[in-house]
């Protein structure tokens, strides 16, 4: 299994800087497209109001559309990777490779036999919304099991890249040669980081249950919503604490390239940070079996974390831009009347 899974990991993880990234989007994504063969490109390629823009899950799927990494060659998943490297940050980019490459210990895990394709690295799909242009609407969608990116593009900028998801089953590797692997620590610990800093009073009013639910409440919707929004606000914290809890929405921002982050960040600013709130729900105690969930939510962002499945062992987060999810109704409107 070492050996499956170190051969995975340098397919994907090779120098981040060894495919040329820069401002142009479009080339990027059109390198890719130009890759791929007739039929490839049909099935990778569809218009960007297509309804299957809005289709995305993070479970084990036999009928995800687009091209797999499974089918491209050498070429084609070198432009593949180029394209995730347009989009995400090194560290997100990083974090991507090895929730491909755990589908490898979660087939070990599971006991599957060598002809079981269930768990397969390779069933990561790449689809392209649109035709990519330097001034036009386009998109794309990275999709497979604990991982699925929906970005939007416009005049050769990413305006949107959520949903954005990322799972690890398990959260913690407990056993075989990659035992002690932890794909989303610094998502766990940090939260955990700020719940110790907070003071008994600040406690009761950012827990809002001693369950914690059973995934992600924002699921696979088309429109991410979470009624009777609850927890701590962020006018209601210390200097300290505001650092940390800042500090913990910059890693979930942060997963993507740093100019996109930067206007992600400016629009939850613009919005009021006063008007954040961070709830949490389950054990308070870190490790596995003890089953939680946090969540970040305000007028242009929801942040979910869920670690309950697996005995706590299995971690789904999420980012849902609640202005620009799958590029957002403005984009689309321009999309169509370019059109």
């Amino acid at each position: 299994m070492k050996i499956q899974l170190t051969g995975i990991a340098i397919l994907l993880l090779h120098s981040f800087s060894s495919v040329a990234q820069g401002n142009d989007l479009y080339k990027t994504a059109n390198v890719f497209l130009n890759s791929l063969d007739k039929d490839q490109k049909v099935r990778a390629q569809y218009p960007f109001d297509s309804s299957e823009r809005y289709r995305w899950h993070y479970v084990p799927l036999n009928d995800r559309k687009g091209i797999s990494i499974n089918e491209l060659n050498a070429q084609q998943k070198d432009a593949a990777i180029a394209l995730m490297k347009s989009a995400l940050s090194e560290n997100a980019f990083k974090k991507a490779s090895q929730i491909m490459a755990l589908e490898v210990v979660l087939k070990a895990l599971e006991n599957r036999q060598q002809n079981d394709n269930y768990r397969d690295p390779g069933k990561y799909f790449f689809t392209v919304f649109g035709a990519p242009s330097i001034t036009g609407v386009w998109g794309w969608r990275l999709d497979g099991h604990h991982l699925s990116f929906s970005f939007s593009s416009e005049d050769n900028k990413i305006v949107s890249g959520t949903p954005g998801f990322m799972g690890a089953n398990p959260a913690v590797v407990l056993s075989g040669p990659e035992k002690g692997l932890e794909i989303l620590k610094e998502e766990n610990e940090l939260a955990f980081d700020f719940l110790k800093a907070l003071n008994a009073d600040q406690l009761s009013k950012a827990i809002i249950d001693s369950v914690a639910p059973g995934d992600i409440v924002t699921t696979n919707s088309r429109k991410a919503m979470i009624d009777n929004a609850k927890g701590i606000g962020f006018s209601n914290l210390t200097a300290p604490q505001k650092t940390i809890f800042t500090r913990l929405i910059s890693l979930y921002i942060h997963r993507y390239t740093r100019l996109f982050a930067t206007a992600m960040m400016h629009d939850i600013e613009s919005a009021g940070m006063d008007k954040l709130l961070f709830a949490w729900a389950g054990s308070r105690e870190n490790g596995v079996g003890n089953k939680r969930y946090y969540r970040i939510q305000g007028p242009t962002i929801i942040i979910e974390f869920d670690n309950t499945q697996n005995n706590g062992n299995h971690v789904h987060t999420v980012v849902r831009d609640l202005k620009h999810d799958f590029g957002g109704d403005a984009l689309l409107e321009h999309y169509k009347k370019s059109h």
